[in-house]
């Protein structure tokens, strides 16, 4: 990280962005706020890039692993403003956990620490050997399956409790099918997604 300071926020960023090239609206940093010697103000920002939430989040991943014994590697790729880290062990069923439970609060755990940190939340997401990409498209087929059947019948269904980028998965499944609507229902952990059958929707996806 590279700080810089001002009278004001908005100068520290702009002392930042003029010196790196960037707009200030493309900076990531911290702030925080100190006196200087006469008791004035001052404003410290800590400029960083996207390199380093990715590092810091690699080295807490690996280093909770090895905490449990198990050799690790890691490997990150970014898409659509999605930070996708890829786990791979020897023992990567321990990592995924029963229905994916131990991965999943691996993954909670990630988001937060690194959220602390840097003072900006980041999407991301942990898989283990592709056992996220491979329950995705499952989840979707089953998803285009059901909405359907829902659109056929009028019957509401309700699909279990499930974390946020696998309700999205099914989100993005059937948002094409007309007379079919998704909505997200419940609290926390607790939330879980609905088709409703909806003819107004034919309109809108048309």
């Amino acid at each position: 990280m590279t700080s810089y300071t001002g009278k004001t926020l908005e100068e520290a960023l702009e002392s930042a962005a003029s010196e790196l090239g960037l707009d200030v609206n493309d900076l990531l940093y911290i702030s925080s706020e100190s006196k200087g010697p006469l008791g004035r103000k001052r404003i410290t920002v800590e400029v960083y890039d996207l390199s380093e939430v990715i590092e810091y989040a690699e080295n807490y991943i690996l280093n909770v692993i090895d905490s449990f014994g198990i050799e690790s590697s890691v490997k990150t790729v970014i898409r659509d403003d999605i930070i996708t880290i890829t786990i791979d062990s020897i023992h990567n069923p321990i990592l995924i956990g029963k229905n994916g439970k131990t991965l999943q609060a691996l993954n909670e755990l990630t988001n937060a620490v690194v959220s602390k940190r840097f003072h900006h939340h980041f999407r991301i997401l942990l898989d283990v050997n592709g056992y996220k990409s491979g329950k995705y498209k499952r989840l979707e087929k089953v998803a285009r399956s059901l909405a359907f059947k829902v659109r056929k019948t009028h019957e509401t269904y309700t699909f279990d409790e499930m974390p946020s980028d696998e309700r999205r998965v099914i989100h993005n499944a059937v948002n094409d099918i007309k007379g079919v609507k998704s909505v997200s229902t419940g609290e926390g952990a607790h939330r879980r997604v609905q088709l409703i059958y909806d003819p107004e929707s034919n309109e809108k996806k048309s």
